[in-house]
């Protein structure tokens, strides 16, 4: 087996398991040229807990991907993540010597940005730059030889357990590898699966892996916030198994299966096979009290989620929506339950001192707003796609459509107590018109939403019915 000096390896040491892929270096970029995966069997919540098992994996994965690209592998890039990964931004100034900005002057600053205190057991994983200021100019994203006597820098610093690192490091060894870098999860995923755009407009990547639920939030181009929440598929498989009383192994089977993210959306009627119920031998369940066992936690999964964004400060200023990738996002609606969620954009909240019948109307553009995201747009496709009686129809309409109906329902008749509207509106009549054109203009993909649409519907449901 031969030695190519052009190739670039990544290594994802995941809970699930180890994934190694090789890339060759051409004039077109990178072309994909070996690829391996082995179950994980020494990590637990994205931290290493037993170095040999941990070794075994790597080397089988490893010796695959080599198989495939008909090369040796001796250095790679490999990822991090876990609870114990800790971000925070920070903010940096220095002079400029010349009064122009040279190499030398962006070092520096980087280097006052990331003069923080951080615990012994820490260490600095990256330090990204996000913004750069010059003589309170800001915006700027290369300040490389511009003039000025002050420069600023805003980074984004991510921290890690010492430990967890060395130990990652340690399993690369024992296996015959260098490591060339340490980069967190969702910075890599980010490579792979978000545009420049999104990235631009605001985007959240979600990576729900086996063990963690690696997030990272981008704004103007640059990460603005980062975290690795210890909840993950795992958790899912270990609630089925505790709540069955029957394996590991088997529970992974039901969730891959016949698991959906949303009880609501399985019919009663459906039983699937178990090989060992309550410890007893083997039989069947209702589908729908698997997924009952499902949903709690993808709900605090999403919530926690969700206080993320919020702790980002970009809580309605993600205009890209969400982007989920991960191995956990195979579950049957998982993708739906994420798309739903609330990014902020502030639907269904009433702000206090609007009018019902204005705090309806921003409801509907809400709505409008984010069916305009790339997520959106996605989501709309997959329901064009799809039957009006599947699963994910279903889910949208008892689980999205629904809820903005009983949210509107109850402003318009606080809208016609207040004399807003006609008394003589009907109601549901009004609903009607406000949601089922919603519902199926998405689901047959006939024309795009906007804000425009939205008011239109929303004066045609009030306007003097009778």
């Amino acid at each position: 087996m031969g030695k190519k000096s052009n190739i670039v390896v990544g290594l994802d040491i995941g809970t699930s398991k180890v994934c190694v892929v090789v890339g060759e270096m051409t004039e077109r970029g990178v072309e994909v040229i070996g690829v391996g995966s082995h179950l994980s069997q020494g990590l637990r919540k994205g931290v290493v807990i037993n170095i040999e098992a941990t070794v075994s994996s790597l080397k089988k994965a490893v010796e695959e991907a080599s198989l495939m690209a008909g090369c040796e592998i001796h250095t790679v890039f490999t990822s991090i993540s876990g609870g114990h990964i800790k971000a925070f931004n920070s903010h940096g100034i220095v002079a400029v010597k010349n009064k122009e900005v040279m190499v030398r002057d962006l070092e520096r600053v980087i280097d006052a940005a990331k003069a923080v205190a951080i615990p012994m057991d820490r260490e600095v994983l990256h330090v990204l730059p996000q913004d750069y200021i010059i003589d309170d100019q800001d915006g700027i994203r290369d300040p490389l030889g511009m003039s000025g006597v002050r420069l600023e820098a805003k980074v984004h610093i991510v921290t890690g357990a010492v430990a967890s690192a060395q130990n990652i490091i340690k399993c690369c060894n024992r296996t015959g590898l260098n490591v060339a870098e340490v980069v967190l999860a969702p910075l890599a995923a980010a490579e792979a699966v978000l545009t420049d755009e999104e990235r631009e407009l605001g985007v959240l990547l979600i990576d729900m892996g086996g063990g963690t639920t690696d997030l990272a939030v981008y704004h103007d181009g640059t990460v603005k916030h980062t975290a690795a929440i210890p909840i993950g598929g795992n958790h899912v498989t270990n609630d089925i198994a505790a709540g069955l009383r029957t394996p590991f192994n088997d529970a992974e089977r039901l969730k891959q299966r016949h698991g959906f993210a949303k009880a609501a959306m399985v019919r009663e009627d459906e039983r699937v096979e178990v090989s060992c119920v309550a410890g007893k031998g083997a039989g069947t369940i209702s589908r729908q009290i698997l997924c009952e066992i499902i949903e709690p936690r993808l709900d605090e999964i999403f919530e926690l989620v969700q206080k993320e964004i919020a702790k980002s400060g970009y809580d309605g200023a993600l205009a890209s929506g969400i982007v989920a990738t991960g191995g956990s996002m195979l579950l049957g609606g998982a993708v739906a339950m994420a798309a739903l969620m609330d990014t902020g954009a502030g639907e269904g909240v009433e702000a206090s001192g609007r009018s019902a019948l204005t705090a309806l109307r921003a409801q509907l553009r809400a709505v409008a707003k984010r069916f305009a995201t790339s997520t959106g747009r996605h989501v709309t496709s997959m329901l064009a796609a799809s039957d009006p009686e599947s699963e994910l129809s279903k889910a949208f309409r008892n689980h999205f459509v629904l809820a903005r109906r009983a949210e509107g329902k109850a402003l318009l008749e606080r809208a016609k107590a207040d004399r807003e509207v006609r008394r003589d509106v009907d109601v549901e009549v009004a609903l009607d018109l406000l949601y089922g054109p919603l519902f199926f203009r998405l689901l047959m993909g006939h024309a795009a939403l906007d804000e425009s649409f939205m008011d239109k519907v929303l004066d045609a449901a009030v306007r003097g019915m009778k």
